[in-house]
């Protein structure tokens, strides 16, 4: 029997190429996300044979994210893993200037998604045969080195990182491991303003090198197909010559 994943934010992204990596390696996956579009694109590029499911999803909504692990279940029979991927920015602008709903929809997105993905998983895997699973997740090197101008972001990066950490407490009584992979500059969207140039700690602008989203896709196929057994709490996967390693 096939094992299940569920990955949010999959439409696009890292959580597309883990989505497309995860089925690739054998799992029946659930693509979560805010549009149905970008979700059953994602899908289709998968193999003929996939187990697949599109379920939009907002993250920051308890409801729908019960509905999304609800919706899981229903469909495949449990919940192997969870990777906590979905995620958002507030504009690079001064502190100062941030609107409180700038920071919210942050933090909703960022921090209260990963609890809500966290909790759901929770309830479900300590009451399945075999119980327990995995919860991979999406840190940051934000988490532990803020950018200019990134409060929310870092804020809420470093918050994923306690909540990773509590988490892995928490689950080892119902066999529940819970690890972190921290991105440093994978290929997306998010991270097409860097090749022209961003602010670093120094006031100067530079332009950073980034790596293919698929590497990172690599690794959270590794912490997935881990024994229970054995967990990775955090893994920095980064451009090698990307500004962090002595940043500021």
């Amino acid at each position: 029997m096939s094992k299940v994943a569920i990955v949010t934010g999959a439409g696009t992204g890292v959580g597309r190429a883990a989505a497309l990596a995860l089925l690739r390696e054998g799992f029946a996956v659930t693509f979560a996300g805010r549009r149905r579009e970008p979700l059953e694109a994602a899908i289709g590029m998968a193999q003929g044979g996939a187990k697949a499911l599109a379920c939009p999803t907002d993250v920051a909504n308890p409801d729908s994210m019960r509905a999304l692990f609800d919706k899981t279940v229903e469909t495949f029979g449990r919940v192997d893993v969870v990777f906590n991927n979905a995620g958002t920015g507030a504009p690079a602008i001064p502190l100062e200037e941030l609107s409180f709903d700038q920071w919210r929809t942050v933090v909703d997105a960022n921090l209260t998604g990963v609890f809500l993905g966290i909790q759901n998983a929770f309830r479900v895997m300590k009451d399945q045969n075999p119980r327990g699973g995995r919860i991979i997740n999406n840190g940051s090197v934000s988490a532990y080195a803020p950018r200019p101008n990134s409060a929310p972001y870092t804020a809420t990066k470093h918050g994923v990182l306690g909540l990773t950490k509590s988490a892995s407490l928490d689950g080892r009584k119902y066999d529940i491991a819970v690890g972190q992979i921290d991105i440093g500059n994978a290929a997306t969207e998010m991270t097409e303003r860097m090749t022209g140039g961003v602010m670093q700690a120094n006031g100067t602008m530079a332009p950073e090198p980034r790596i293919d989203a698929e590497h990172v896709a690599r690794a959270v196929v590794y912490m997935a197909t881990l024994p229970l057994d054995a967990n990775v709490l955090t893994m920095n996967v980064m451009a090698t010559k990307m500004p962090f390693v002595g940043r500021g």
